[in-house]
């Protein structure tokens, strides 16, 4: 391990949770970026600096330095917490599920929920950069925009969405003045457009006659993703696609997303959503590519924002947005492809 002296690491602080963090106390001076492998949750990680088994093809070498022989028996060989992890995704999924298939407007409500927690995460984070944000506003369309796209439709949806950008860029003007309102309103707007926008896609995908088929297709093509190149990665990888930005994405990680997301696509379109093969293999090759981005971009954030986790309120997860990270760029894409390829949406 690069720079390391044996002795054992310090403990770190409990991550508090983003509802409730102050700017000072989100602020880690010594945080680090997010340097997952494929489909591997945030929070499990060492400083950037510190090459991992994984991204040279060698899944579970001890790493150099450790002299203590031990390991938490409750964590996979990446260190994360697996049966918290284990039993966090179990329940996630069956929420989900049962709100698809018995009242899908509950579906609606899930997402609400989840971009009300991924904005405030978001809202902390860039807090230690001393940026602030409009939270106000953003929590407003957090619930505003997925309600409005799923019971009015993308019309309004959109026309929603201009009057809160209008709403965020007034608000920060008359509460902070013109002091960084440049840097704070570019921000606002970006947070906006992150997760509230990404929100009101997932709904609108919800609103569609075969609302519930579509939205598990997206679900599954978003998270197999992360399965399939998890798994690639940690066989085979060897080759990392952006080392700057996360090290430990190989490309034999994405050929393993890659791979599973076609065959799941194809049985998808087929047996689901009663379509042609070949679309659903055109589909799913398109929401790895920009499932693989979406990671990126959550590791950017953090490691601009000189953090590691978004938050710890999902056991064995991290937060709410280090899950979100594949699915938030993939709602847009699969509206889309969907529309291109199914049609009958809203």
């Amino acid at each position: 391990m690069s720079g390391s002296t044996g002795a054992p690491p310090p403990e770190e602080a409990p991550a508090q949770d983003p509802l409730f963090q102050t700017p000072a106390e989100a602020a880690d001076p010594a945080g680090q970026a997010d340097d997952r492998p494929e489909g591997e949750p945030a929070g499990t990680l060492g400083p950037p600096d510190e090459p991992d088994s994984h991204s040279q093809g060698v899944p579970g070498s001890p790493p150099a330095g450790d002299t203590s022989g031990e390991s938490e028996p409750s964590k996979s060989r990446a260190g994360r917490n697996l049966p918290a992890a284990i039993v966090v995704g179990v329940l996630l999924v069956a929420i989900a599920l049962a709100s698809l298939y018995w009242q899908l407007w509950l579906f609606v409500v899930l997402i609400v929920v989840a971009i009300v927690m991924g904005t405030a995460e978001l809202a902390t984070a860039v807090a230690t950069r001393g940026i602030n944000l409009s939270r106000i506003p953003l929590l407003i369309a957090a619930i505003t925009l997925p309600v409005v796209g799923y019971t009015l439709g993308p019309d309004s949806a959109f026309m929603a969405f201009g009057l809160l950008f209008l709403f965020t860029l007034i608000w920060r003007l008359f509460k902070k003045g013109t002091e960084n309102f440049v840097r704070d309103a570019t921000a606002s707007s970006f947070v906006l457009a992150y997760a509230p926008l990404m929100g009101a896609f997932a709904a609108l995908i919800a609103a569609s006659p075969d609302g519930a088929d579509r939205v598990l297709t997206f679900i599954v093509l978003s998270v197999a993703s992360d399965i399939g190149g998890y798994a690639a990665g940690v066989l085979f990888g060897k080759h990392p696609m952006a080392p700057s930005i996360s090290p430990k994405k190989s490309w034999e990680g994405f050929a393993g997303s890659v791979t599973l997301q076609v065959i799941l696509g194809a049985v998808l379109f087929v047996v689901l959503l009663d379509s042609d093969w070949w679309k659903g293999v055109i589909v799913g090759a398109a929401m790895t590519v920009t499932a693989t981005l979406g990671d990126f971009l959550e590791s950017a954030i953090k490691r601009d924002m000189g953090i590691k986790d978004m938050s710890n309120v999902l056991p064995g997860h991290g937060g709410v947005m280090d899950r979100l990270d594949s699915l938030i760029p993939n709602t847009v894409v699969a509206y889309t492809l969907f529309a291109l390829t199914l049609g009958g949406i809203s």
